[in-house]
């Protein structure tokens, strides 16, 4: 039972104070009713805690483990991983008494050049909802809360503050919410934060459709929602549409005193969001009072190794390059190895508890190697001298390691990038170190996709987006073999921004921008449309080769399937390997992709080993969302299951009949006539009535030719009259009729 006071025991001024921060880190706090004080802190892929959580600045934050931001860690596609950085972060919130961290973000990554890419997870929401549920599982694992963040359709950075976005009902569903909708039906996080921007129109702060609605009346969420930080301008209309604590405190609380006294905002309204904030408190309060704890520095920098390891993506290995030879002569060239990117700039900046370069690594290892920087991280033109000490050291090589990728001004929270290219200098550095030494491994740093038109140059290219505080290491155990990379694209790779579907319309103008592309986002675009791209979402090579047989789906149920596969090491070199299954649907009523991932399962693998794995699909596989049932709805038919390593690389393909879950729409006067002769109740009801007509007229209604036919079955019931005069009039309204009473409506 709660030591803290119920929300029956506050006065309407202390209830007004609970809906507010008490400073801008920290929540809670009616000291005369005992209830303490909390901080919480920025996220997500680590602890961004304050020094002074008295003001805004965090330009002094305490040291926290640096784990690889969403972008790396997503490509992981190892979920338990992701739980065991989760703990670890957990475990650092118990030490600096942090209540809630904010993060996992898991907004999907409409656009490559959105600035916030590094910091969320994948342009596909069932992969974004799968890992980042790991975060959230681990972290309130230790008794810490985690936010769920942005709610909802946050995919830029431009005009984030005010931009609306213009979305289809469907593409929400679909593509934006249901990483949310997973995370909260699976592991209710303790809080969600609202992002800044309007969907169509209303402010997300504000939304009680979004708030209420959809996060706590369908999805059955039982935390707390929060605001970003100053993205509530109305509290009233706020706390009123379902939201519980602004961030940081505007001072405002006689605001919502007043409206409670005139009768603006119910008491109901009002104790439901303040008992929220208590309710949150009280989960709160036993780690909070675990007193000296101290969590362990080296273990938390070995999960970061690993979870480095597994975030790298080698996306070409001409001629076996990689791993480096023994005895090879190496070198690295780069002002990134000994300077790394190795996070996101913004409110995710982590003060690591140590940072290990590249150059590091090789140093704690003994692997000597020849360094040279060949270009500055600034906006300098190239120096000739840097380029000239780059070709020499590339000359006498075996293996060149050549680090480039985007300087930390070109991608951060708050603005979008202009372009997917690579500083023009490093492009021309590489093509000189390559007609010096052609055995050249591009190892990239970057936070969200780059072209890569420069890939004929390298016979490697190792995409290690940002690494976290432990990359230096995790990269020499990659490059060396200590372990075989395993990581697979969250995002597809394309050389061209014009490309993406989401660019006619982006970044928005006039305070709005559409969402024109609806659900076809990232693969489900290239792939449903044939368009070529640089390197395919789920892509991923390893030292070792797999091979997948055996592959089945076995029904369970009228709309759910179990597939089998087994999947085996062909190799002499331990790997891991990620089995996706993908379900491509028959023809529809409504445009949907030729396939959605829809299950994934990594295996680890010994030389010549197998390994079965068994996926379960539900029926949430098989369906879309429905605008006219305003409903999930999966249609019955033959649906193939695609079953391989991405999602242009299928090993098997086995087909399985679906049932249709018997949803019927509405039929009324704006019902067409050919929804009138497809629907299972009123086709007959169509034939009965035009027949008893026939009857008294003595002559047919409609002529039973295949041109009118086709002509009318577009046609809305209130236009037969246009055609078919009195007759087609009556014969509307009677349909209309005889419909209600067969339905009881």
């Amino acid at each position: 039972m709660s030591d803290y006071p119920s929300v029956k025991d506050l006065t309407v001024e202390e209830k007004a104070a609970l809906t507010s921060g008490t400073n801008p880190w920290s929540l809670g706090n009616v000291e005369a009713k005992g209830l303490p004080n909390y901080t919480i802190t920025d996220g997500p892929h680590g602890l961004r805690k304050a020094q002074n959580t008295e003001s805004m600045d965090v330009e002094q934050n305490v040291p926290a483990t640096c784990f690889p931001p969403a972008a790396g860690l997503s490509s992981s596609w190892n979920p338990e991983l992701i739980e065991r950085v989760g703990e670890a972060m957990g475990e650092e919130c118990i030490q600096e008494k942090v209540a809630v961290i904010l993060g996992p973000g898991v907004n999907i990554k409409r656009n490559p050049l959105g600035g916030r890419c590094f910091e969320y997870w994948s342009e596909d929401p069932y992969l974004a909802g799968h890992e980042a549920v790991g975060v959230v599982k681990g972290v309130q694992s230790k008794g810490v809360g985690t936010s769920l963040k942005h709610f909802a359709a946050n995919n830029q950075e431009t005009d984030r503050l005010r931009i609306s976005a213009t979305v289809s009902r469907r593409a929400l569903r679909e593509i934006y919410l249901p990483a949310f909708e997973h995370i909260v039906k699976t592991a209710q996080p303790w809080t969600v934060m609202c992002s800044y921007n309007r969907i169509n129109g209303v402010h997300s702060s504000q939304n009680r459709w979004l708030l209420t609605d959809v996060l706590r009346g369908e999805w059955g969420f039982e935390g707390i929602v929060m605001s970003d930080w100053g993205a509530v301008h109305d509290r009233v209309a706020s706390l009123n549409a379902g939201l519980n604590l602004e961030m940081p405190p505007s001072g405002t609380d006689d605001q919502i005193v007043r409206a409670a006294l005139d009768g603006r905002i119910t008491p109901k309204q009002l104790d439901e969001m303040a008992q929220g904030m208590i309710d949150l408190v009280d989960k709160a309060r036993p780690a909070m009072s675990i007193e000296g704890y101290r969590y362990d520095v080296d273990a938390h920098d070995a999960i970061a190794r690993q979870a480095a390891v597994e975030s790298m993506v080698l996306l070409k290995n001409e001629g076996g390059i990689l791993p480096v030879a023994k005895g090879a002569k190496v070198a690295v060239i780069g002002e990134f190895a000994r300077t790394p990117r190795y996070q996101g700039a913004g409110s995710s900046l982590i003060n690591p508890t140590r940072l290990t370069s590249f150059l590091d690594a090789l140093e704690a290892e003994g692997i000597k190697a020849d360094f040279a920087p060949g270009f500055t991280l600034d906006g300098a033109e190239q120096d000739p001298a840097l380029t000239e000490q780059a070709v020499k050291a590339a000359e006498g090589a075996d293996t060149v390691l050549l680090f480039l990728g985007l300087p930390a001004e070109y991608e951060s929270e708050g603005f979008d990038r202009e372009t997917l290219s690579i500083p023009a200098k490093q492009i021309d550095l590489l093509e000189a170190v390559a007609a010096a030494n052609e055995n050249v491994v591009v190892v990239l740093s970057n936070g969200s996709v780059v072209s890569l038109p420069w890939r004929g140059k390298a016979k490697a290219v190792l995409e290690t987006w940002l690494l976290g505080q432990a990359g230096g290491a995790a990269l020499a155990d990659v490059i060396f073999g200590k372990v075989s990379p395993s990581g697979k694209l969250s995002q597809t790779i394309i050389d061209d921004i014009n490309d993406d579907p989401s660019m006619v319309n982006w970044p928005g103008e006039e305070g709005h921008v559409d969402y024109g592309e609806g659900v076809f986002v990232g693969y489900r675009y290239y792939d449903t449309f044939g368009k070529a791209v640089t390197y395919p979402f789920g892509y991923g090579l390893s030292y070792a080769t797999f091979a997948i047989d055996g592959v089945t789906a076995e029904k369970t149920g009228p709309r759910a399937v179990r597939v089998s596969a087994t999947v085996t090491n062909t190799s002499k070199v331990a790997g891991a390997e990620t089995v996706q299954v993908y379900v491509a649907p028959p023809k529809a009523k409504v445009a949907r992709p030729v396939h959605e991932l829809k299950g994934f399962a990594k295996v680890r693998l010994e030389p010549g080993e197998s390994k079965a794995v068994e996926i379960e699909l539900d029926e949430r596989a098989f369906a879309y969302w429905s605008e006219t049932f305003d409903d999930w709805h999966v249609e019955g038919g033959s649906y193939a299951i695609e079953v391989g390593v991405s999602s242009r690389d299928i090993a098997d393909t086995v087909t399985v009949e679906i049932d249709d879950d018997g949803k019927i729409m509405d039929l009324d006067e704006w019902s067409t006539y050919g929804e009138w002769l497809d629907d299972p109740i009123g086709a007959p009801i169509l034939q009965h009535v035009l027949a008893d007509m026939e009857a008294e007229a003595g002559h047919p209604i409609i002529q039973a030719s295949a041109l009118m036919t086709m002509f009318l079955r577009s046609m809305p019931l209130n236009g037969l009259g246009v055609i078919l005069g009195d007759e087609g009039r009556r014969l509307a309204a009677d349909l209309v009729e005889a419909y209600r009473k067969a339905t009881a409506k």
